[in-house]
């Protein structure tokens, strides 16, 4: 009986280090999608960047910055409301990070004004 308990005991050992080794080459993989929409952003090619941070939230959900390039991206395409939900999910992710709070007040000040000019 000890032998099985030493048994599952590393098989649970094992299966913690693999996920551990794939949530890595997730989030690997999810920064290299950043850096390129970083790139294709500065050249004006919203959608591409929009398709990889896209891409990155897949591979990563967990990664605040994919979301707070997100909500960038949406914002410049004219899609509001996705902007504002994916600037809450950085900002739920990665509360204290004042890069995202910035974006994110500044995101939120504009659009009250947009939308009280359109009010009148």
């Amino acid at each position: 009986m000890a032998k099985f308990h030493k048994l599952i005991v590393l098989a649970v050992a094992a299966l913690a280090v693999s996920a551990t080794l794939a949530v890595a080459a997730d989030r690997k993989q999810a920064k290299s999608q950043v850096e390129f929409g970083i790139r294709v952003a500065a050249q004006g090619l919203w959608r591409e960047a929009i398709y990889r941070w896209e891409r990155a939230a897949e591979l990563d959900p967990t990664y605040p910055a994919v979301w707070n390039n997100l909500a960038v991206g949406y914002e410049q395409s004219g899609q509001f409301e996705k902007a504002k939900q994916a600037y809450e999910k950085a900002t739920a992710l990665d509360p204290k990070n004042s890069y995202i709070k910035q974006n994110f007040d500044l995101f939120k000040e504009i659009n009250d004004r947009a939308n009280r000019a359109n009010s009148r």
